[in-house]
């Protein structure tokens, strides 16, 4: 398949676009399988911890080896793009470092710390003229695309109303370590679990939010007996200053609203991940419920809309096809293919400051106790 814009990169012919993943943790691999799905070569890989990056480009057979991002932009001459996977703090920085190098990129959640640090993204890929995407994979689920499908054809209608869920029983992904620090992580579970803040935005259109009013608690957050089944190790001394639950309601400037839980550690009765709409012609939802051991072996997908058809109410389910990677990999194969052009990019840098305008702004209404203009 002829890219639409390959008259512009003619080199998409006969060369596939060069990748470089920054970041050897976990993500990695599906970031890589993505990459790959979609007729791409990752041929480096840089982490300021050299064995780690080492360990992964073994394993992924990734040739090119650096403990040096910046030794990775410059030696490897027709890197076409790279990967961001790094603690939450540097997303910013190291995102911006590859745009100015003339990279496209592709980047772990959340997209920043902060909408500042947002905002001067978006103008770097603009300057830039580069592809600047996020890992929201939940977009490039199954059960979304399907959604999605139904709301383009206009099966929903105008979305009024949504709730967007992320809770957990016990899911704190250690304790003192970068995820609990504020100054790396920007934040706890809001801002760790902003998928399905960001999903419901995505099904309403990408309206843009106007106030916010939310509130955070603390409780259970050094408790040990909430640890999450995955994340980092504990470490002793470290910091933790981040909430375990925040609560909130949003009302976008198009009289759309939505209210959001998310937490790491809340009376629960077990992991939900979900969106509930209420369209002016259907309702629906898209939900993911994990087993009691947390891991993804034992979930429950859902994919339902609800309408009134001859006089009666109808629930229909909405069968998919299973992804147990969550869309992860699909959403790394859609940036490849919104750089070829063949593809729209599942997310842009607009709706990503929006998200984290949302973000600041109920972080902000918790410290005050008071709602929020965004």
């Amino acid at each position: 398949m002829t890219p639409k814009n390959a008259g512009a990169h003619p080199h998409y012919h006969y060369m596939s676009i060069k990748i470089g993943i920054i970041g050897a943790g976990g993500m990695a691999a599906y970031h890589i399988k993505g990459f790959r799905q979609a007729g791409a070569e990752v041929v480096a890989l840089a982490d300021v911890n050299k064995a780690a990056a080492d360990k992964t480009a073994a394993a992924q057979g990734v040739t090119r080896v650096y403990g040096d991002v910046a030794k990775m932009l410059s030696e490897v001459r027709d890197l076409d793009a790279v990967s961001v996977i790094v603690p939450n703090k540097f997303h910013a920085p190291v995102a911006m470092q590859a745009l100015k190098a003339g990279k496209h990129v592709f980047c772990e959640k959340p997209p920043a710390l902060n909408a500042t640090e947002m905002t001067a993204l978006k103008a770097a890929a603009a300057k830039a003229k580069r592809t600047l995407m996020f890992n929201f994979n939940n977009r490039a689920r199954p059960e979304s695309y399907a959604m999605r499908d139904y709301i383009a054809a206009g099966a929903v209608g105008t979305i009024n109303s949504c709730q967007a869920k992320w809770i957990r029983r016990a899911g704190i992904p250690g304790f003192g370590g970068w995820f609990t620090t504020k100054a790396m992580s920007g934040g706890g579970p809001l801002i760790d679990l902003l998928h399905m803040v960001d999903l419901g935005m995505h099904f309403m259109g990408s309206p843009e939010p106007e106030y916010v009013l939310a509130q955070t608690f603390n409780d259970f957050i050094n408790d040990k007996a909430y640890k999450g089944p995955w994340g980092i190790p504990d470490v002793e001394k470290g910091t933790t200053d981040v909430e375990a639950a925040a609560h909130g309601f949003v009302r976008f400037k198009t009289g759309q609203v939505m209210s959001f839980q998310v937490s790491w550690a809340e009376m629960n009765r077990r992991e939900e991940v979900s969106v509930v709409f209420q369209g002016k012609k259907a309702g629906g939802m898209v939900r993911r419920l994990f087993g009691t051991d947390g891991l993804d072996e034992t979930a429950q997908d859902d994919c339902e809309l609800y309408t009134n058809e001859n006089g009666r109410q109808v629930n229909r389910s909405i069968v998919v096809t299973p992804d147990p990677t969550m869309g992860r990999v699909r959403s790394a194969m859609n940036f490849v293919r919104a750089i070829e052009g063949t593809e729209k990019p599942l997310n842009t840098p607009d709706e990503a400051l929006s998200l984290m305008r949302i973000i600041d702004g109920a972080y902000t209404s918790a410290a005050t106790g008071k709602p929020v203009a965004v």
